[in-house]
């Protein structure tokens, strides 16, 4: 989820007139490219130019510098220090921030693409933050999507994650791990590439999706955490539950192999998003 610069689009998660998905504006978020949508790996089309990420400054332990409680999601806002290029299409995209979209419990996943979930949103350099241009650019966006496969062993919580949920009671403190702590483990050679769109209102068709195959292993006490911790507002509101957009129309999916990491059959999967928007000396990606 990125929040573009755009006017005001009224839209809800959880309301009681949302029932189980979004109710997002049809004048917004109608087009023929838009996210989240199913992988199917056996249709995806082999590309040998889909190369590896270069990451820049995601080992860095002191770029997150506040975490807010939207109402719709939790976000952790970055610092202007942290840099990341990816190798991709061409240039250097940016991020700002990276959220989470979860279901309702572990036993109700909440990923935002059916192979399984974590999301970071990039956007490119030469914007140099000026969001209201990146989303008018078809690829001026550049989201990275890493699934969170729920684990039962023990030895399936990372330290990172730890610390990340321990902050959800009170979401207000600057967290002590880095991207690549969260990450820790995932093989981040393997990926989908499709062109999409941003999964909130205004759902701007402007979003490179790269959906790694490799998921996150996190887990269950974890991920039970966000479902029954994250209120809307304050204590005596709502939990934040099914945070998530129903799936859109298949759209064309590329890849370097058609080797499957996850089952996403017999996997609960939820998504941690990164969004990278246009601006200079922020974490970045060389595409």
């Amino acid at each position: 989820m990125v929040t573009p610069c755009v006017a005001y689009v009224s839209w809800c998660y959880h309301l009681p007139s949302c029932s189980k998905y979004p109710i997002f504006p049809l004048s917004y978020c109608n087009g023929t490219r838009q996210s989240p949508i199913n992988i199917v790996s056996a249709s995806a089309t082999l590309n040998a130019n889909l190369t590896e990420f270069t990451f820049v400054n995601y080992d860095n332990k002191s770029a997150m510098k506040a975490i807010e409680n939207t109402g719709e999601t939790v976000r952790f806002g970055l610092t202007s220090q942290t840099k990341k290029p990816i190798n991709y299409l061409s240039g250097i995209f940016c991020n700002l921030q990276f959220h989470l979209h979860w279901g309702n419990g572990s036993s109700v996943p909440g990923s935002e693409h059916t192979v399984d979930g974590l999301h970071i949103v990039n956007s490119k350099s030469s914007y140099n933050g000026n969001t209201t241009q990146a989303v008018k650019d078809s690829t001026g966006l550049a989201a990275l999507g890493f699934f969170i496969e729920v684990r039962e062993a023990a030895n399936e919580k990372p330290e990172s994650w730890y610390n990340l949920t321990s902050y959800l009671a009170n979401i207000t403190t600057k967290a002590g791990f880095s991207l690549n702590d969260l990450l820790v483990g995932v093989d981040r050679s393997k990926y989908y590439r499709y062109l999409g769109s941003l999964t909130t209102p205004s759902c701007n068709e402007a979003v490179v999706w790269t959906v790694f195959k490799e998921p996150i292993k996190v887990s269950r006490d974890l991920i039970d955490l966000f479902s029954t911790t994250v209120r809307v507002n304050d204590s005596t509101s709502e939990h934040i539950t099914d945070i998530y957009r129903y799936l859109q129309p298949a759209q064309p999916v590329s890849t370097q192999n058609n080797s499957v990491t996850t089952n996403s059959a017999s996997t609960a999967c939820f998504s941690l998003v990164f969004p990278h928007l246009s601006k200079t000396h922020l974490y970045c990606v060389l595409m």
